[in-house]
């Protein structure tokens, strides 16, 4: 059999095993969206809306029973683009009460190479190993104070945070079940109205219009998690409450760029292969991916871009592996650790660059590491502002981002 019909086989096989309860000892499993039209953000509502009031939601039907009630605001996307992955809501089971553990009792828990989402709001610092988040696939948490929904998409190869407040108001967040350019579409359970993953907009139900908060969350290896983080927290894989083969890559092979997305129906954007790996991000309404090649070289590269007239650098280095080519989530190939930021510290512009596997300021001379701080010299203990970023395949950041630039290596 060739490893493209392998890929589907697996997929559906997973989706199968993806209704078991908390107590199942056998794989349970993810899948998620899937597009035509690129969703338009620019689209305005048809119809005169009232302007919500703060810590009121709506009541009235739900869309995970019906996509097209008369009471609905008008859709942002079609939903006939909104189709069944397999599972039922909640049939790939969200964490609702993730238990953590100390990173310095978890050291050998995880191969270092392997990834995470990493989370660090008001001096915490979680870590979401993607082992574990490639099976349930949201974490309802609470990081510093902050109420969040940590979303990972194994199908568009991408995590993304959200604030899990609407109009004031705290929910959680479930898997429909459903899948839209083949991304994740999320319910809130307030509402149960749709919401893409990728971009964290309702889009289909009672609150469609309505836009969650983003924070940064980038995808780090353990080793990055552990270096940067020594004092933070990373989920117990003893501790879900369910019976999954953690570690086990459910998606063999899927991670190939010779391969196109799992019930992806549009027209992908031809200038990259579907699924070559990119970097994406966005400031101001104008957005750049950045493929691999592009930036990065040996074990650091640095490099500095303007967006919407701001300078942003992205920092890559070495040392995490890709969770979704081989059997084990530790065993892909190396594709490296990527962050964003703002190369400015109290006003002053800075230059950065590769420096063995850290990075140098060419102002001061101090050294960085890939999470943003400043670890050696006369800015030691600063860290950069992070700029929200996606580590993800073409076709989902063409789909969502549609006109993004793309800069490709030479």
């Amino acid at each position: 059999m060739c490893k493209s019909i392998g890929i589907v086989v697996a997929v559906f096989a997973l989706i199968g095993a993806a209704c078991g309860g908390a107590d199942s000892a056998g794989p349970d499993v993810a899948t998620t969206s899937s597009p035509s039209s690129p969703a338009d953000e620019d689209q305005e509502p048809s119809v005169a809306v009232a302007e919500p009031a703060l810590g009121v939601l709506p009541d009235g039907p739900s869309a995970l029973e019906t996509l097209t009630a008369a009471e609905f605001p008008p859709a942002l996307i079609d939903p006939d683009e909104i189709v069944s992955g397999g599972p039922p809501p909640d049939g790939i089971p969200p964490l609702d009460e993730p238990v953590f553990m100390d990173v310095v009792d978890a050291l050998d828990i995880f191969q270092p190479e392997e990834a995470v989402v990493a989370l660090e709001i008001n001096g915490e610092a979680k870590a979401y190993p993607v082992q574990i988040m490639i099976w349930h696939e949201i974490a309802n948490d609470e990081v510093g104070g902050v109420p969040v929904s940590v979303t990972y998409c194994p199908l568009c190869n991408s995590a993304v945070t959200y604030r899990r407040e609407i109009r004031g108001v705290e929910t959680t967040f479930g898997t429909s079940g459903r899948l839209f350019a083949s991304a994740l579409v999320m319910y809130d359970r307030a509402t149960e109205t749709m919401w893409t993953h990728f971009d964290g907009r309702a889009v289909v139900g009672l609150l469609a219009g309505e836009q969650l908060e983003a924070i940064a969350s980038p995808l780090l290896s353990w080793k990055e998690f552990m270096e940067s983080y020594p004092t933070g927290q990373v989920l117990d894989p003893e501790a879900t409450g369910f019976g999954r083969s953690y570690g086990r890559n459910p998606y063999f092979g899927y991670d190939d760029e010779g391969t196109e997305p799992f019930l992806f129906t549009g027209i992908t954007d031809p200038r990259a292969a579907s699924k070559e790996r990119v970097v994406g991000v966005e400031l101001d309404g104008t957005s750049v991916a950045f493929t691999l090649d592009a930036i990065s070289d040996g074990q650091a590269q640095a490099t500095t871009y303007e967006l919407a007239g701001t300078d942003i650098v992205v920092l890559w280095r070495s040392g995490q592996s890709t969770a979704l080519e081989a059997e084990s989530i530790s065993e892909g190939r190396d594709v490296g650790s990527v962050g964003v930021f703002l190369p400015v510290v109290d006003g002053r512009a800075l230059t950065l660059i590769a420096n063995g596997d850290t990075f140098r300021d060419e102002e001061t001379g101090s050294v960085w590491n890939a999470t943003g701080e400043a670890i050696e010299g006369e800015l030691a203990g600063t860290r950069l502002e992070r700029v929200v970023h996606l580590d993800t395949f073409w076709f989902a950041w063409a789909t969502y981002r549609p006109g993004s630039d793309l800069v490709e290596g030479t």
